[in-house]
């Protein structure tokens, strides 16, 4: 097969397959090249991530998300420990009967669920309860406080929830992540 016959086969032209080839060739040089630069960085700072690497570096030629990609391939990735802080203790917390295991619901005002997370700022934690209709996913309502007392955060964000639906309540189950609040 003539080299004239394999570029037609390829649907290009041989200046263009060679035109290809040498931005191939001189992206893979500048690509050898950051990688002497990305070793040296990360000698000095062993625990810099990937984006940071390449806002320090800023080469011009590749942009951030191609760059993690290319050298967490290569190896350059950092592994983060993910530090737990328990912020709650359930033992001795009584849990009550899952009434809604099973339910089919068919409208609003049925099956409210709550749960409680936090956020940190600076040494404090907030603690943020939602109170959500399970059929609408509608938060109903919303409590935060500074401390995990129910009557500073379930409660208040239930009465939220029951002055803003005030109407047909009937039967409504209020299910709390296993009733410990």
């Amino acid at each position: 097969m003539s080299l004239n016959r394999f570029f037609t086969a390829l649907d290009t032209t041989k200046q263009a397959f060679h035109a290809k080839l040498d931005r191939q060739m001189a992206r893979n040089g500048a690509l050898a090249q950051l990688e002497l630069v990305v070793r040296e960085v990360r000698k000095d700072h062993p625990g810099m991530n990937m984006r940071d690497l390449h806002r320090v570096i800023n080469p011009d030629f590749i942009g951030r998300d191609a760059f993690e990609t290319y050298f967490i391939g290569m190896g350059y990735g950092v592994q983060v420990k993910k530090v737990f802080r328990g912020t709650t203790d359930s033992s001795g917390v009584v849990r009550f009967d899952n009434l809604v295991e099973g339910f089919e619901l068919d409208g609003v005002n049925q099956i409210w669920v709550s749960d409680i997370t936090y956020y940190r700022i600076g040494d404090c934690f907030y603690y943020l309860t939602f109170v959500m209709d399970l059929f609408s996913r509608l938060i109903v309502g919303h409590q935060v406080s500074r401390s995990l007392r129910t009557q500073h955060t379930t409660i208040p964000a239930l009465r939220r929830g029951l002055r803003a639906r005030a109407t047909n309540l009937d039967g409504l189950i209020f299910h709390s992540d296993g009733g410990g609040q």
